[in-house]
This record gives C-alpha cells, structure tokens and sequence, in this order.
C-alpha cells in the first residue's frame, strides 16, 4: 500500500464514539444559566453580549471562556496585570466597554489602589493616542474604574455602562 492509499484508509478510519464528540455532546445539553457560570468561573465576569447570545448558543459562550482563559490565564504575567493592561488600555481609548476589565482584574486580586495606578497609566496614554481626546477625558474613565472597583471590594452592585438604547434609525 503506498502512501496515499494509507492516508486514506487512515482518514476514513473513524472510531463509533471518540472523547472529543463525547464532550460535544455535553456541551450541546449547556444551558444558557450554565454558560453564564461556565464564564464567570473562567472569565470573572459574563459580558452583556453573552449573556444574550448563551440564551441562544451557550457553546458559544463557552468556547470564548476557553479562549479567553488561554490568553488571560496566569502566564508569565498574572491574570490581574493582564486585566490592569486591558483596563489601562479601555481608559486610554476612552472605550465603556473595554473598562469593563476592571471587574476581573478585582476578582483576580487587585486593590482598588492598583486599579488607580494602572487607570492613571491609562489616563497619561490617552495623551498620545492620536486623534485621541486627550488626558482630561480619559480621566473620567480612570475614575469609574476606580468607582467600580469600590463597589466590587464593597460587594456592592455596579454598572459600567448603561443599557444599550436601539434609538437610531428604524429602532
């Protein structure tokens, strides 16, 4: 048998019920609670947009927790620095959403201290981001993540941005 004829045989090899299926299998019985959870246990939070799309596929939900896990897992930087860069980056940019790292980086460890220094960093880039608005604006960024920080370590509820409003256009 030559080469080719042995790859083939070996891709049409296919055992009655692998692993991998198995775990499929499973995750397709997840219910839209459960990856919500499956998020908050690998994430430290469950973001807006998931908590939508989980009611409709929570295997999407849980396959973005696992990605999210393997590139803000511990590594040689912690989970916490990982979510203050993030978060620094969000004031930086003066993006709502992207301040929402805030919670993580909490739940990972970080004072509210920490939660300042890193969002002052932030607020500093803001200066040299091009185009950008500036240190002034960042700043009010800086200081929600502080707000939700205080909020998180006092057990508090928090909001980091306002429910989206469907007032443009046809909506």
């Amino acid at each position: 048998m030559g080469i080719l004829e042995t790859l083939k045989s070996f891709l049409a090899m296919r055992p009655e019920s692998t692993e991998k299926e198995n775990t499929m299998a499973e995750e397709q019985k997840m219910t839209a609670a459960e990856a919500n959870q499956y998020m908050e246990d690998h994430m430290f939070f469950t973001p807006r947009m998931f908590k939508v799309i989980n009611e409709l596929h929570p295997i999407a939900g849980k396959t973005f927790a696992d990605f999210y896990e393997s590139i803000w897992g511990d590594g040689n930087l912690s989970r916490k620095i990982k979510e203050l860069i993030f978060m620094a980056g969000g004031v930086a940019y003066m993006s709502p959403r992207c301040i929402i790292h805030v919670v993580p980086a909490v739940k990972a460890g970080a004072t509210v201290g920490e939660v300042f220094e890193a969002a002052a960093v932030g607020m500093i880039l803001a200066g040299f981001v091009p185009g950008g608005n500036g240190i002034p604006y960042a700043a009010e960024y800086a200081f929600k993540c502080v707000e939700i920080a205080k909020k998180i370590e006092a057990g508090e509820d928090w909001e980091y941005l306002a429910p989206p409003k469907f007032d443009r256009g046809v909506f």
